[in-house]
């Protein structure tokens, strides 16, 4: 059994946590708000973002990244991707040249335009990373409702070990060796998912959300290659995996945010109600940015980033797509 510390225990994290300390590993967990933390210590559950679900004997709710990761074997970084520097940077004292780190952030930091690889390739270049990401709502997870992920890394021989680290009969893991396009998807998705609660909000059918997750795949692997992905990545769990689940459940924070523009809320009030860090308004600014910088058509993502900087509204972003110019389907490079 692995020595695990947490940075970060959101939903997601404490799912995280709670899969892995149930398998019968070591499992601390962490977090910079000292509140919830004591909170979580109080209760033995994380209250606040997970109800309902106790923590077993094997997960210990500690106070600071240091304590988490003293003697771990594994570094699971579980902060907001507009944080995971921050995180990443006050871990790197305490990460020992063995540990292996596993990033579940999904997203691309703005200003910068880097994935979450990326910033830890350069805060320390001999870092042994491994992403993780699929479709796999944290609120499902921490109940062992099934779920499958995929890991990747630049040696697949990590990526095997965190696959045998992880995996348990309810959560499934594969392999994959793009970290690029594994880190892209789940971050593009978030976008496509806004418009997909937008279109729900506003009140269109089935077909207009079907046809928007089609496209939007589309989309997500023309910037994806452009960049270095595999274009088969995004027909797989962390691609069209992560985006069906993100744009059809009432899990999804980006889905329920959506829903809310599209019923006519503004975007700053449909933010602060879901209450939580709706990952996608800040993926839309960078995917916006980057695919002008690398020179890449992304329609969907320009539509959603005028309409969440309040340019235009939902029933008019809709428009803007619906009246392009004729193309052919095929043409997806």
């Amino acid at each position: 059994m692995k020595k695990i510390g947490v940075i970060g225990a959101g939903s997601w994290g404490t799912a995280l946590a709670i899969t892995l300390s149930n398998k019968g590993h070591q499992v601390k967990i962490c977090d910079v708000d000292q509140a919830h933390i004591a909170q979580m210590k109080e209760h033995r559950e994380n209250v606040k973002y997970l109800p309902g679900i106790k923590f077993n004997d094997n997960l210990t709710v500690v106070d600071s990244t240091e304590e988490a990761l003293k003697g771990a074997d594994i570094a699971l970084f579980s902060a907001p991707a507009q944080h995971f520097r921050s995180a990443f940077e006050s871990a790197i004292p305490f990460l020992d040249d063995d540990m292996v780190v596993v990033n579940v952030a999904k997203g691309i930091e703005q200003h910068t335009l880097m994935r979450m690889s990326e910033i830890a390739y350069i805060l320390r270049p001999d870092v042994k990373y491994v992403v993780l990401s699929g479709p796999s709502h944290a609120e499902e997870v921490g109940r062992f409702l099934p779920t499958t992920v995929a890991v990747a890394s630049r040696d697949i021989k990590l990526a095997e070990y965190i696959q045998e680290v992880f995996m348990t009969e309810r959560f499934r893991v594969y392999t994959n060796e793009d970290v690029c396009g594994v880190e892209l998807g789940g971050a593009l998705k978030n976008i496509i998912a806004l418009g997909a609660g937008i279109s729900d909000g506003i009140g269109f059918g089935d077909n207009a959300k079907a046809a928007l997750m089609t496209r939007g795949i589309t989309e997500m692997s023309r910037l994806g290659v452009k960049l270095g992905a595999n274009i088969e990545t995004f027909s797989g769990l962390a691609g069209v995996g992560d985006l069906i689940v993100t744009c059809t459940s009432m899990h999804s924070r980006n889905r329920r945010c959506g829903i809310m523009i599209g019923e006519g809320m503004k975007p700053s009030e449909a933010t602060k109600k879901v209450g939580m860090v709706v990952e996608g308004m800040f993926t839309t600014e960078a995917a916006y940015e980057l695919a002008k910088q690398v020179g890449v058509e992304m329609p969907i993502t320009e539509a959603i980033y005028d309409c969440i900087n309040e340019r235009i509204d939902a029933r008019e972003a809709v428009e803007l797509l619906m009246g392009r110019d004729k193309k052919n389907e095929m043409h997806i490079i």
